[in-house]
């Protein structure tokens, strides 16, 4: 199923961080929460990554 997500605001493969639980765009420098199994897939919702 991850295959079929991709970042909202990119459109670029996401990466899987089992540790934190996350979904990461490395091109938007947002990382996702997965919430009970679910991916919050909004923008005001991601981790700003730093670089």
């Amino acid at each position: 199923m991850l295959e079929a997500l991709v970042c909202p605001e990119t459109r670029a493969i996401l990466h899987y961080d089992a540790e934190r639980q996350e979904l990461v765009s490395k091109a938007a420098h947002l990382a996702y929460p997965i919430r009970n199994g679910i991916p919050v897939m909004l923008a005001d919702e991601a981790r700003r990554l730093e670089d």
